[in-house]
């Protein structure tokens, strides 16, 4: 990929999320990624504001509390994706503890506004926990999503510390859920390595999003954001994330992208389409 032009891109992405009032996750989280994607013209779109009611230690998303949700949100997404030309959109959010539903009608009517608006386009949502509340899922579900990615993130032993206000067996219970609701509906999840885990945990995580039905999977190395974030206690060679990779193959996944800089949306459309056309 030319330099110059990947740059180009890239300015021409910031500029139409800035007119649009929307956020990215890319931004938001520092992806290492975000030159990549927002020079080939795509990108993790973040609704219902830029502040979360959660306190993970690895992420660099803000906290504290959010802002009324914009009900223009799913015409100016609208007016983005159509002005990007894109055919894959990934839909994801903080976690809005103070909503009633967390969210979940908001994800639906921009969801429903996508379909409804731009024919053939695929639209993948990547959720926060509804507090694990099933008539939440069934708000998303009902606008017929693409594909339904919630992360787990980390080892259950680990969620004290990583994950506050979280929960292992509850973000279980929602991808076993969405299976249940809407079996047509491919699942995904996420975990990230370097927090202090050993490679038998991660393997055990695998195996437990698998007997949930996950079918797509991404691992991929953390990076301390600031001082004031969880640190870093490994980073993963080459061969253990191959490794990793390899073992979810085996135990049945459709899908694992395995490296370093792989996070939950990268090349989302390129491994949705490559398993559904």
């Amino acid at each position: 990929m030319k330099p110059l032009i990947q740059l180009s891109k890239l300015h021409r992405v910031k500029k139409v999320l800035r007119k649009a009032r929307l956020n990215t996750v890319c931004e938001e989280s520092r992806c290492p990624n975000i030159s990549e994607c927002f020079g080939e013209g795509t990108a993790t779109f973040m609704i219902l504001g830029d502040r979360c009611t959660r306190g993970c230690t690895f992420c660099n998303v803000s906290r504290g509390s959010p802002h009324p949700v914009d009900p223009d949100e799913p015409y100016n997404l609208l007016t983005a994706v159509k002005t990007l030309g894109l055919k894959y959109v990934v839909l994801t959010s903080v976690t809005r503890d103070d909503l009633p539903d967390g969210g979940a009608d908001h994800f639906r009517r921009c969801v429903s506004v996508l379909k409804e608006c731009i024919p053939g386009i695929k639209v993948e949502v990547l959720v926060p926990d509804f507090g694990g509340r099933r008539e939440c899922l069934e708000i998303v579900l009902s606008a017929s999503p693409d594909m339904f990615n919630h992360n787990v993130e980390t080892v259950p032993r680990l969620y004290p510390r990583v994950r506050k206000g979280s929960d292992y067996k509850r973000s279980l219970e929602i991808l076993r859920l969405v299976k249940y609701i809407s079996p047509q509906t491919p699942t995904k999840s996420a975990i990230i390595l370097g927090f202090g885990e050993c490679m038998e945990e991660v393997k055990r995580v695998m195996e437990d999003l698998r007997d949930a039905g996950v079918e797509f999977l991404t691992i991929g190395q953390y990076y301390q954001p600031s001082l004031r974030h969880h640190p870093v206690v490994k980073f993963y060679s080459h061969d253990e994330f191959e490794e990793l990779r390899e073992y979810g193959k085996s135990i049945g996944f459709k899908f694992v992208a395995s490296g370093p800089n792989v996070r939950s949306s990268y090349r989302a459309g390129e491994a949705f389409s490559g398993h559904f056309g």
